[in-house]
């Protein structure tokens, strides 16, 4: 920049600190632009689940690292709304359109719901931010059942009849009950679907014995492995997971096989995704972007994905809308098969 010629040292200082204050503010502008927006309020963050399943475990580590590395000025405050499978928290965020206060952290029925249950909502109806991982499924029975493998378990559900073994879930006509109504056609078996608010609670009915068996996430049952109270047979997924670190004493993640290893050829992943309301800006979702980005930097994420055994898959943007288009569509094809596509 050209300031002409400085005839004293004041004036020379003057421009000096001129310059400098420019250099400052463009170096600034680097880094944090200044028409960035951010948040001027807490922001709610809504889980549409029950407590103690894999989402609210997520949306609380997130909540908890945003915290600890303090990565907003505002606070972030949780949320449950799990009414009507999850048709609670969606019609809350989707009613607040513009509000750039508050976000939402998805499972699959963020397709599922609208489609079993009619209620007037969809996916595109909010603002995609990003893809924090896809989550897996495990086939899990009590430990002190005598089944060691999938083929075990099978066979004396086979050897029982139908409706004898009871299958445990979140919800009605969502996920666990799809993965179920797969299991029983590449089976030839028949359960009784029990379905409970959360995940956690799934994995608590299982320990207690009161159902035969659970397809929850990792995140829902890794503790109960871990002390021995459950055993898992087999991963719903075209591959094993990768983490070879032990969590028993005597097995890792990726000891599990896959069901389709086992003769059961079915998998299914479900979507761990950061939405907003519609008609935000995208300055506002560049903030959550940005945000949820350094929340998936931090060893407390990285340490959350190897502890839960997620498939890290991240994606945002054009990519993100596209995995969603294609997800809806794959979803309503399975909803068909099931037959619990809503009347």
């Amino acid at each position: 920049m050209k300031f002409g010629i400085l005839k004293s040292a004041p004036r020379v200082r003057q421009a000096a600190r001129l310059a400098l204050a420019i250099a400052a503010t463009a170096a600034l502008g680097a880094t944090t632009p200044a028409w960035a927006w951010e948040p001027e309020k807490p922001v709610e963050f809504i889980v549409p689940a029950g407590t103690g399943g894999g989402a609210d475990q997520m949306a609380r580590l997130i909540q908890g690292i945003v915290v600890k590395h303090k990565l907003m000025k505002e606070s972030m405050i949780v949320v449950n709304k799990s009414g009507g499978a999850g048709a609670e928290g969606f019609l809350d965020v989707k009613e607040a359109k513009g509000n750039p206060h508050k976000i939402i952290i998805t499972l699959s029925n963020l397709f599922t719901t609208p489609m079993a249950t009619g209620v007037p909502f969809n996916w595109k109806d909010l603002t995609p931010v990003t893809m924090m991982a896809l989550d897996q499924f495990v086939l899990w029975v009590n430990a002190d059942t005598p089944y060691k493998t999938p083929k075990d378990y099978v066979d004396a559900v086979k050897a029982a009849g139908s409706n004898k073994f009871k299958m445990g879930g979140t919800g009605s006509k969502q996920e666990d009950q799809i993965i179920t109504v797969g299991l029983e056609k590449a089976t030839g078996t028949k359960f009784i679907y029990v379905p409970f608010k959360g995940g956690g609670e799934v994995a608590v009915q299982l320990v207690g014995g009161h159902i035969n068996s659970t397809v929850n996430n990792p995140i829902e049952a890794v503790a109960q492995w871990r002390a021995g109270k459950l055993r898992p047979l087999c991963v719903f997924d075209a591959d094993r997971m990768p983490y070879k670190d032990k969590v028993t004493d005597t097995m890792s993640w990726n000891e599990i096989p896959t069901c389709k290893e086992s003769g059961i050829p079915t998998d299914y992943v479900m979507l761990r995704g950061i939405f907003m309301a519609g008609g935000v800006t995208p300055e506002q979702v560049a903030f959550y972007g940005d945000l949820m980005k350094k929340v998936r930097e931090t060893p407390d994420w990285k340490e959350f994905m190897e502890k839960g055994a997620f498939n890290t898959s991240a994606l945002s943007g054009a990519d993100f809308v596209k995995w969603l288009t294609n997800a809806e569509i794959n979803h309503r094809q399975l909803m068909t098969e099931a037959g619990f596509l809503a009347k």
